[in-house]
C-alpha cells in the first residue's frame, strides 16, 4: 500500500475545491420584474406573519398572567398589581399593496406644494 504525501493530497483537495466551486463564480442574470414583485410580496407576507406571531404570543402571555393572578388570589397569596404594558396590537388580515401603486396613492393624498417666498436682500 502506497502512502501519498501531504503536498499531493493538498493539491488534489485544492483542485477538487476549485472544480466544485467554479459554478459559484458564474454570473446570474438579473431577476425579472415579476420575480422582484413576487419576492417583495413574500417579504411583506413574512413580516406580517411575524406580527401575527407576536400578537398571538402577547395574547397568550396576557392569558397566562390573568390565570396566575386568579389562582394566586384564590390561594390567598399576596399579589402585587401587574405592570402596565402596551396592549396587544392585532395586525389584521394580510393585505399587500404593490410598490408601484403606493407612490401614486401617496402623491394623490399629499397636499399641494406651497411656493416659497422670494429671498430678501
Amino acid at each position: 500500500m502506497k502512502t501519498t504525501s501531504l503536498a499531493a493530497s493538498t493539491a488534489v483537495l485544492v483542485i477538487g475545491a476549485a472544480l466544485l466551486g467554479a459554478p459559484a463564480w458564474a454570473k446570474l442574470p438579473p431577476p425579472s420584474d415579476e420575480a422582484k414583485a413576487k419576492a417583495a410580496e413574500a417579504a411583506a407576507k413574512t413580516a406580517w406573519s411575524g406580527k401575527v406571531d407576536a400578537y398571538k404570543l402577547c395574547k397568550s402571555m396576557d392569558a397566562t398572567a390573568a390565570q396566575y393572578y386568579t389562582q394566586a388570589k384564590m390561594a390567598g397569596k399576596e399579589v402585587k398589581p401587574p405592570v402596565a404594558t402596551a396592549p396587544c396590537a392585532d395586525p389584521g388580515p394580510f393585505v399587500y399593496t404593490p410598490p408601484e401603486a403606493a407612490p401614486a396613492a401617496a402623491a394623490a393624498a399629499a397636499p399641494p406644494a406651497v411656493a416659497a417666498a422670494p429671498a430678501k436682500k
